[in-house]
């Protein structure tokens, strides 16, 4: 018996010794695509590191220390009425208008504090998929009729992927119910209206902070853009006096952290990225000095963030190692995307949401890209595929997925994603 297990380890090295021996380093394809995934890590690291994953890490522990395990339970439990436990779901995922791996932390921290596998999968497809911003952005770039559709195929899709999850799962779900029942009641440590402006003021930190300029001049979208770090600086700063009256952080400490944040922005004006990192460093730093709450809300964060920042990475170096970035090319042509997804075949469909739900997309970047998918020819019943899947999921937002919920959850996830993206593809193909 013991022999046996060793073929498993074995076939493995040898695995990885043919890949080491066969590996095309001489071949331009390959130094492409591996400069497409150092380059798709690094933009990643640029552009969301800092102002998406660390506000979100923050957030999530946030909701692990302060809200009340009731509130959670109340609203998202596995015991909570359908209605309201769906609806909050979706629409406090719309309401964040986050890509598919920031908002994986708040994922992973309402569905740890309790939260039912039905609303948590709800939540966790409607946080990028139900983007307000990005439904507009579609209706004026991309056609009203596919807006619309989209608006109405992630609505629907949030909780009828929820309610499947649920169900098939529902001895766990439960098991976990029964768990809950015989809780006893935590009373929470602060009122309902302090916890609604504190974590209101980390969510518009959040937003604002990664708020982008679009292709629509002089739009009211772009207005907010031009304005977006004055925004975030004003929601910075009342975060500030409320983590000194709230969460009673020492007032001294706050106010070096905000000067230094201040100072960092009236020399760096032109690089915005830096006052928000000093600013995100030093609430560690004060963090970590403090005791009770307050270095339970640091643990927190850190725990969540060794969970899943690196199972992210080696998903983006992956993804960008296979399909490249936008415009880019990876391992797999670019040009048999384009011709795989003409028309409006079974196939077409399936082809666009399964590469949609594989590669990733920051937040709004797959309009510009179908753009020039529609261009080359792709259908529009595989466009509206891949806007269902391709936002909702990306191969690193599956690897911190099954880390929380399991392989056999993240699998149905993922196929539910898929086929309903497809099966929904095709119908409105087949109308418009």
């Amino acid at each position: 018996m013991q022999i046996r297990r060793e073929w498993i380890p074995l076939g493995g090295i040898f695995i990885v010794f043919l890949i080491l021996y066969y590996l095309p380093i001489e071949s331009f394809g390959f130094q492409n695509a591996l400069t497409e995934s150092l380059s798709l890590a690094r933009w990643y690291a640029r552009e969301h590191v800092i102002l998406c994953l660390i506000p979100a890490f923050f957030i999530a522990g946030a909701i692990s220390v302060f809200l009340s395990k009731n509130a959670v339970l109340k609203y998202l439990g596995a015991g909570a009425r359908k209605i309201t436990a769906y609806s909050v779901a979706a629409l406090s995922g719309g309401i964040l208008a986050v890509c598919s791996c920031t908002v994986l932390p708040l994922f992973a921290g309402t569905y740890r504090m309790g939260a039912g596998l039905g609303p948590a999968s709800a939540f966790l497809y409607a946080g990028p998929a139900i983007n307000i911003l990005a439904i507009i952005l579609t209706a004026r770039i991309l056609g009203p009729e596919l807006g619309i559709a989209r608006m109405i195929g992630a609505l629907v899709f949030s909780v009828i992927i929820g309610l499947i999850m649920q169900f098939i799962f529902r001895n766990e779900s439960q098991t976990k119910t029964n768990i809950q029942a015989a809780t006893p009641d935590e009373q929470p440590s602060r009122p309902l209206g302090q916890n609604i402006i504190y974590f209101g003021l980390m969510v518009g930190i959040l937003v604002f902070a990664n708020w982008s300029e679009q292709s629509v001049p002089g739009s009211f979208w772009n207005v907010i853009a031009e304005h977006k770090w004055t925004v975030t600086a004003v929601f910075s700063a009342v975060f500030a006096i409320i983590l000194i009256l709230q969460i009673h952080l020492k007032w001294w400490k706050v106010l070096i952290v905000s000067s230094a944040a201040l100072i960092f922005g009236l020399i760096f004006n032109d690089q915005p990225v830096l006052p928000f990192a000093v600013g995100a460093l030093g609430l560690g730093v004060i963090l970590n000095s403090e005791k009770g709450e307050a270095v339970s809300w640091l643990d927190a964060s850190w725990d969540l963030a060794k969970q899943i920042f690196p199972l992210l990475l080696i998903g983006v170096l992956v993804a960008g190692l296979l399909l490249g970035r936008p415009g880019g090319e990876g391992l797999i042509p670019s040009q048999w995307i384009s011709y795989s997804v003409g028309g409006n075949s079974v196939m077409a469909n399936l082809f666009a949401s399964v590469v949609g739900a594989f590669m990733y997309f920051a937040t709004l970047t797959e309009i510009p890209i179908l753009q020039g998918l529609i261009a080359n020819g792709m259908g529009k019943g595989p466009a509206l595929a891949l806007l269902l899947a391709g936002p909702a999921l990306s191969l690193p937002n599956m690897l911190v997925i099954r880390s929380v919920i399991g392989t056999k959850k993240t699998v149905v996830f993922v196929l539910l994603v898929i086929f309903m993206a497809a099966t929904t593809g095709i119908i409105y193909g087949a109308i418009f």
